[in-house]
């Protein structure tokens, strides 16, 4: 295996092997994203959430209520993607949004009794996801923790978002 670290100022000799699409780390994360969200589909189908919506609501779930501006920046949304998918969960009855009495620039998104509810669903989608994985815990918990390192660096080289 290559180590890429070592070349950051000149262009490395790439093996043409190792240009095949298959062997692209972007497309293996890519495909697998979209396999991620195929797999949530229907077992999030069953609680009336999109993945979207699910990760908005593991956001609340886990800090409570938060400022729409800290939740987009959590799950690096903009507001122009946040603000329709917490307008289909206020519709749904799973959260409020309140204007800040602070601030009024700022609106605060809290769970309501529905909402809270809801997250005892989480164990049997997590469930679900890892047997349709097929990877135990700690196994997610690696590959996790390889992804984030990768996205970190990403964020600080400048060709990535962060």
């Amino acid at each position: 295996m290559m180590d890429m670290r070592a070349q950051t100022t000149k262009t490395m000799e790439i093996p043409e092997e190792e240009k095949r699409l298959e062997k692209q780390l972007c497309f293996a994360v890519y495909a697998t994203a979209h396999a991620f969200t195929r797999a949530y589909k229907p077992i999030l189908d069953r609680v009336g959430l999109t993945y979207p919506q699910y990760l908005v609501m593991l956001v609340l779930w886990e800090r409570g209520e938060l400022p729409v501006k800290m939740i987009g920046e959590q799950l690096d949304l903009d507001s122009g993607t946040l603000s329709p998918l917490l307008k289909r969960l206020e519709q749904g009855g799973l959260i409020k949004r309140i204007r800040d009495l602070r601030d009024e620039r700022q609106v605060i998104v809290s769970l309501t009794p529905k909402g809270q509810a809801m997250k005892g669903e989480i164990n049997t989608i997590m469930t679900a996801i890892g047997q349709a994985a097929g990877c135990t815990l700690k196994e997610m918990a690696e590959m996790r923790d390889m992804l984030h390192r990768l996205r970190g660096n990403l964020g600080r080289t400048g060709t990535g978002d962060g």
